[in-house]
């Protein structure tokens, strides 16, 4: 059976060859031909290029489902010096999915050895976390409704924090996110009178200040939320012309869903205010919605009480993760939990050009998942 260097080489071969969300075929196709080796009692196609590996017990007894990710980031690597740095200009694994695949194969190969008495594991590798809402997909694919999970695992590594270290927390694990797209449309004319107009960038100016002065204060909120704008688009390169056409681009995050339902709420009022006061036609539409990652508190012990037994130094969270995660639309509808795994104090911010995933976590957190599993259907 394969040996540690066997999934080192894996992890290199997923880095050298990135895919981005909903195009991940060649991923798959290495995923699952490597899985095979373990003799998985059922591989399914899930979401398009998804995959699922089914162990399963003679014994009836609970589900239990690992998940991983098989997108990669449209980011440019800057790591020259790297055997097996991308090949795919524009594209590269820089949040470190090409470790949690190693680590839930790695898992694989632990359960194949000890395959369930009882119940069955699910192991996911799931598409398009990045920008599609590839768990939303799975959870409303009906091979997922099929197989009913009980309890379902995700982790994800931390740059920053000491290697090995599980960081986990109750309760909200990751915040709720979505991003607002407004629409402004004013009046154009000459640049020469601009009276004669309406130019939206003045409202634009109001709406952008009072949504982030909303967030810094804060009033009326359960916890913390956070407005950034992204992006502005008004007018053309034509110096003679005031613009009557406005886009732009803010995400709204909250660390509880209520609060980023009444952030949204608050930012349509504030959009509309300066619209009616400007004279201005408005529209505005939401994507990229996110819940929060609820963490089940039964999972979370489960957690607790494999990395205790292994070891492992915890990290009890005081608040959570600015970022969002789409395994929350896993922990909607199903008890789940998503914890952080300590990727090195020196290690280089996700997303940032010149991340690598450490090998020296494969084995490690394949085997705090394998506890995890050992201690529900062995």
């Amino acid at each position: 059976m394969s040996d540690l260097k066997d999934f080192i080489n894996l992890r290199h071969t997923l880095h050298r060859y990135p895919e981005l969300c909903k195009q991940e075929f060649e991923t798959s196709r290495r995923i699952s031909e490597f899985m095979q080796k373990f003799e998985p009692d059922e591989e399914i196609d899930v979401a398009g290029t998804g995959k699922m590996f089914i162990f399963e017990g003679e014994d009836s007894g609970e589900t239990i489902l690992f998940r991983c990710e098989l997108d990669a980031l449209p980011i440019q690597e800057q790591a020259p010096n790297l055997a097996y740095r991308s090949a795919h200009k524009g594209k590269a694994h820089l949040c470190g999915h090409d470790g949690h695949m190693t680590i839930i194969a790695y898992l694989g190969k632990l359960i194949s050895e000890n395959r369930p008495k009882k119940g069955k594991v699910i192991l996911l590798f799931q598409p398009a976390e990045e920008t599609d809402l590839g768990a939303k997909d799975v959870v409303e694919s009906p091979e997922f409704h099929r197989l009913k999970p009980d309890f379902l695992f995700a982790l994800h590594n931390i740059p920053g924090v000491k290697k090995h270290t599980v960081l986990i927390k109750d309760g909200s694990f990751s915040a709720a996110s979505c991003g607002i797209t407004i629409n402004l449309k004013g009046r154009t004319s000459h640049a020469a009178e601009p009276e004669k107009g309406n130019n939206p960038y003045f409202a634009a100016q109001k709406i952008i200040e009072d949504v982030q002065t909303m967030t810094s204060l804060k009033q009326g909120f359960i916890d913390h939320v956070i407005s950034t704008l992204i992006y502005i688009r008004l007018g053309e390169i034509s110096f003679g012309v005031s613009p009557s056409d406005l886009e732009m681009g803010i995400t709204l995050r909250a660390y509880e869903n209520q609060d980023l339902d009444l952030l949204c709420h608050k930012t349509e009022e504030i959009i509309k205010k300066y619209a009616d006061e400007h004279q201005l036609e408005c529209s505005f539409s939401y994507g990229e919605v996110y819940p929060a990652t609820i963490n089940n508190p039964d999972c979370v012990n489960m957690v607790k009480k494999a990395s205790e037994s292994l070891g492992f130094e915890m990290v009890e969270m005081e608040k959570p993760n600015n970022w969002s995660e789409d395994f929350a639309y896993f922990t909607a509808t199903n008890k789940g939990v998503q914890f952080g795994y300590g990727a090195g104090e020196d290690q280089p911010n996700l997303h940032d050009p010149s991340y690598n995933f450490p090998d020296d976590l494969i084995e490690p957190a394949g085997n705090l998942f394998f506890r995890i599993y050992k201690d529900r259907l062995l």
